[in-house]
């Protein structure tokens, strides 16, 4: 999985006063756990752009300087109400040999047979929460729509994959075909045709 870098300061002070203090001064407080200790630390805003607005999965690589640094993925992310600005970030520790759950984009390729003969497609999962060690993350989970016909569901039982453990129920549909309006209409045309007296046939 593709990494980004984010550089930060730790924090001395926690409290509440200090804490609004970094956000008027345009810097975003964290917060890093799953280590022995919890750390705090903040950064400038623009620092988690590539981070957050983005339908991507990354995982993250904190910087505070004096040679001290984490691997991490980002956990919770508050939000104001209104404004949207970020209000406080929670990230997780990474460790080579410890599994992490989290979720990576579904990206579909190939084209639907019942797409070809009039069906909509319908992507019903657009992230999956996946278990894996940290090297195992994927960017994102591949699925192939080319067998699903009219009316056909890809179930998350087809995207396996030795690498890493989807952690959904085997009935999770990530995409199906359904009948669009206008061949379900045709097809209830041609059966009203095909149930119609031909004109001039003898009794």
């Amino acid at each position: 999985m593709k990494s980004i870098t984010i550089k930060g300061s730790e924090r001395e002070s926690v409290g509440k006063v200090a804490t609004k203090a970094l956000r008027n001064a345009g810097l975003v407080p964290c917060v890093l756990y799953g280590g022995n200790q919890a750390v705090h630390f903040s950064a400038e805003v623009m620092a988690f752009k590539n981070l957050v607005y983005t339908p991507n999965a990354h995982t993250v690589e904190i910087d505070l300087g004096k040679g001290k640094s984490f691997n991490a993925i980002l956990q919770d992310i508050q939000v104001h109400p209104v404004s949207d600005k970020i209000l406080h970030i929670d990230f997780f520790q990474l460790f080579d040999d410890k599994e992490i759950t989290m979720e990576v984009p579904v990206k579909v390729v190939g084209t639907s047979k019942g797409v070809l003969a009039g069906g909509v497609l319908r992507l019903n999962t657009r992230k999956l929460k996946v278990k894996a060690l940290p090297k195992n993350l994927p960017d994102f989970i591949e699925a192939d729509i080319t067998p699903l016909e009219m009316g056909n569901k890809l179930y998350v039982t087809k995207l396996v994959n030795e690498n890493y453990k989807l952690i959904h129920p085997d009935n999770t549909v990530v995409a199906q075909v359904r009948i669009s309006r206008a061949a379900m209409k045709a097809a209830q045309e041609a059966a009203k045709a095909a149930k119609a007296p031909v004109k001039g046939k003898k009794k």
